[in-house]
């Protein structure tokens, strides 16, 4: 534990001397950040960000702690919808920190979290948590609680991860740091079958949709609080 709380004073000191946003000349690739302010983001089923949500040195932050209350702390998403795409972005969070990247997301009444529709990449620090069946399926990587990567390449917490998504027409591949971490297909008899065996066969509209949302997760800690995550060099695809 001491170890971790040296590792979250070294991420904040450091924080200041992060690069700035960068804007991308990727051929295709359009930024979803400004590096100023979150223009073409709100918090899940409300007008505006959630104010632990912010922009500093041109960079997305997240920080929350155990008594933030839920509407401060409510996941960040898109302003538009996206069906198919390739999403890259670069994150970094301090230690035993725990969210997500979520697609195909649906606001409405009926749903209260990003989750009950949006399948998650899951990003995280897991150095707090013991081991278990479980956790296998919530490494930084995996396609939580259904796919566990064969690899574990999330760098040490304090140090900045690329990760990729690709949806295109049901199939879907998660990158991070260069490799493939997931390779599955959507809607087909044996993702189903995979579905039914998680408590996401609760939830009826589970990855049914074929378009919605973006979502970056309102994390939690693992045993060390308050938390911080980073975004930079967010940029979108669209696929035809």
């Amino acid at each position: 534990m001491i170890r971790a709380h040296v590792k979250a004073i070294v991420f904040a000191c450091c924080i200041a001397a992060l690069p700035a946003h960068a804007a991308t000349d990727e051929a295709g690739f359009t930024s979803l950040f400004d590096g100023k302010t979150l223009t073409g983001w709100h918090s899940f089923g409300q007008k505006g960000a959630a104010k632990n949500w912010t922009v500093v040195d041109g960079m997305i932050h997240f920080q929350r702690n155990r008594k933030a209350d839920a509407q401060d702390v409510a996941d960040l998403v898109t302003d538009k919808e996206y069906e198919n795409f390739h999403l890259k972005l670069e994150w970094k969070m301090t230690p035993c920190a725990d969210a997500g990247i979520m697609f195909n997301v649906q606001e409405s009444p009926k749903y209260h979290q990003t989750w009950e529709t949006g399948p998650e990449m899951q990003i995280a620090d897991l150095v707090c948590t013991k081991p278990d069946s479980y956790t296998l399926y919530e490494r930084s990587g995996d396609l939580f609680d259904l796919i566990s990567s064969d690899i574990e390449n999330v760098r040490e917490a304090g140090n900045w991860n690329a990760v990729e998504i690709i949806v295109d027409h049901g199939h879907v591949r998660f990158i991070q740091n260069g490799h493939t971490t997931v390779d599955t297909t959507l809607w087909t008899p044996e993702w189903n079958a995979l579905v039914a065996k998680t408590k996401f066969a609760k939830m009826p509209d589970f990855a049914r949709f074929h378009k919605g949302h973006i979502a970056l997760q309102g994390g939690e800690d693992k045993g060390v609080e308050p938390i911080t995550f980073v975004y930079r060099n967010l940029r979108i695809k669209e696929l035809p």
